[in-house]
């Protein structure tokens, strides 16, 4: 018996532990909520009159085919009294049942509205470490479907348990007053509607987190693959991947099947007690009225209480479904809330960002895949110079340029940056300062112009020209039929490789930056128009630190510094004209690019 008492004590703790996250926006709305209880008991107690009016006209009807009241015009008089009083208590019951929809759907429609922005602002302030463990479609689900069914759980939810708390104290009292036998014959159905209601709460709640974590497989797998669908075509797997999403949509049909038949079983069981107890109201209530203990009046009036219990009741299963779904989901949406960003602004007040970099004996691994990507780094870039970084795939290239915007945190060693170690910098201001393209353009799914203005906002047209000039992209644009109001499409699928890096170039130079980096940005151009790019770079670049990474010489060439990496290390460091005349890395990579260059 102790052990069953703490197993509900822990059930119903955990329950309520993944719901209490919510309850500071009960109190951001308790005015609205307060309303709309009162709204809801107004509805309900005027709804409750209309039994007590039926019954009194039924008695008196029975009085006068009795003959116990002659006067037939008196008669009329009060049944007509009566139905005015009906109809009058109708209308405005459904009048407070509209104002409680009003006032209690429209709040969860706000709190909504506030958890998905919550969750959404917490993604932003996520590391780049975290995305690369949890897959976009899960992330997509949360704060689609799980914020969907928590604000179930604010909403009809709730609307519906005050109704039903209400509807049951309320015609319980009455009932009581008028007849306690036959009420308490009316009411045995009500332990096993108990017992049914938390045995299947914890089936529901099970199955619910079930069919919430498929779902976001489901989510993911789509996004993935309309993601990498030119992928798919060209690889000719379309076939294969669509088996893969049917196998998956079946397991996803079969965890929620088995969820709706748990769910299933509320309803047609509480039609079953509503029923019993009608049956018991009519028996013991006939009884009853032939022993002359009641009016039929009363037996009419129980009947209709009964039978305005019905939808509250049979809703019971409803709403305790929609509340384990909730505390399921809320359960999913909390780990994220509760997960702390790796990189945090340690400074709030502004810092000023002139340029200078240095790292002295950095080293990093990556902590998803343990791999050591730097091992002992160490450099220094003076403010406005130009630093080029060469290596091979996996050398650590990319590695810099991600710690330089602290878009990671060493593990030891230090950066800094004007002299100041970079954790000690606001982190707003330090990223504010880079202009960064990445090796893989990504471009959102905009015009070109709003592209561009992603890096300044308050761009005018003639500067967003001009910064596509100096990018090699204006002529390109110009061309297009709407021209810089081109959509780009998702992801930039609209516009070739070399397009693409060319407005992620523009984009950066737009911001007019402190620091410009470009991670091997110019891979996807030609030589002749790569020259064309850097001679503009050039010239932009000038009093800027700037970072390229790149596998070509004749990008990197006019740096003032050049470093080689290998396997995470430097193993040349110099000027192009000092690397080229000496034996090593740097020499073959050049007469190798040189002689294809002639050839």
């Amino acid at each position: 018996m102790l052990y069953i008492r703490a197993l509900k004590f822990e059930v119903r703790y955990n329950f309520m532990k993944a719901l209490k996250y919510l309850n500071k926006y009960f109190v951001k709305y308790k005015y609205r909520l307060l309303v709309g209880i009162f709204i809801t008991f107004c509805s309900k107690y005027l709804a409750l009159e209309i039994p007590q009016l039926v019954s009194q006209s039924i008695d008196i009807a029975d009085d006068y085919q009795n003959g116990i009241i002659t006067d037939l015009a008196l008669v009329k008089s009060d049944l007509l009294y009566n139905i005015l009083l009906i109809v009058g208590a109708a209308l405005l019951s459904g009048f407070f049942t509209f104002l409680m929809r009003q006032t209690i759907i429209v709040t969860s429609r706000l709190i909504e509205f506030d958890l998905k922005n919550e969750i959404y602002k917490q993604y932003q302030r996520l590391s780049i470490n975290f995305y690369k463990k949890n897959r976009t479609g899960d992330l997509m689900n949360r704060i689609s479907e799980d914020v969907t069914k928590v604000r179930m759980y604010f909403g009809p939810a709730i609307m519906y348990s005050i109704n039903m708390l209400v509807l049951f104290i309320v015609a319980i009292v009455k009932m009581y007053s008028i007849d306690k036998t036959l009420t308490n014959y009316t009411l045995l159905p009500l332990p096993i509607l108990s017992i049914s209601i938390y045995v299947l709460s914890r089936v529901i709640n099970k199955r619910s987190t079930i069919v919430q974590q498929y779902l976001s497989k489901l989510t993911a797998n789509a996004q993935e693959t309309f993601s990498g669908i030119s992928i798919i075509k060209s690889y000719g797997i379309e076939p294969k991947v669509m088996t893969d999403f049917i196998d998956l949509s079946e397991v996803t049909k079969e965890k929620n099947i088995n969820l709706f038949k748990a769910q299933a079983l509320f309803f047609p069981l509480m039609i079953l007690l509503i029923g019993l107890s009608n049956i018991l109201v009519i028996y013991i209530g006939g009884l009853r009225y032939m022993a002359g203990e009641i009016s039929l009046g009363t037996i009419a009036e129980f009947i209709m209480y009964v039978n305005m219990l019905t939808w509250p009741v049979a809703v019971v299963g409803w709403v305790t479904s929609i509340v384990q779904q909730a505390e399921a989901s809320q359960k999913r949406i909390n780990e994220f809330l509760e997960h702390q960003p790796e990189i945090v602004n340690n400074n709030l007040k502004p810092s000023t960002i002139k340029g200078s970099i240095e790292f002295k004996d950095v080293s990093f691994t990556y902590d998803d895949t343990n791999i050591t990507a730097l091992k002992h780094i160490s450099f220094k870039l003076e403010q406005g110079k130009t630093l080029a970084i060469l290596g091979n795939t996996g050398s650590g290239k990319s590695t810099i340029i991600n710690l330089v915007a602290r878009l990671y945190d060493v593990d030891s060693g230090k950066i800094l940056i004007d002299g100041i170690p970079i954790e000690q910098l606001n982190l707003n201001n330090l990223r504010q300062s880079i202009g960064f393209v990445p090796q893989e353009a990504f471009l959102f799914s905009d015009t070109i112009k709003n592209n561009i203005k992603f890096g300044d906002e308050d761009a005018s047209d003639a500067k967003i020209e001009t910064a596509a000039q100096n990018a090699y992209i204006h002529h390109n644009i110009v061309e297009f039929k709407e021209g810089y109001n081109t959509y780009v499409g998702e992801r930039g699928v609209t516009l070739s490789g070399g397009q693409k890096q060319r407005v992620s170039i523009a984009r950066a130079i737009i911001k007019d930056p402190q620091i410009l980096i470009f991670d091997d940005c110019l891979s996807a151009v030609d030589t002749e128009t790569e020259e064309i790019i850097l001679n503009n770079l050039h010239e932009i670049s000038k009093n800027k630190t700037t970072i390229i990474v790149s596998h070509r010489i004749s990008s990197i060439k006019n740096a003032d510094s050049i470093i080689v990496l290998e396997k995470g290390e430097i193993i040349q460091q110099g000027s192009h004209s000092e690397l080229v005349n000496k034996s090593g890395y740097y020499k073959q990579l050049y007469e190798q690019q040189l002689l294809e260059k002639e050839i």
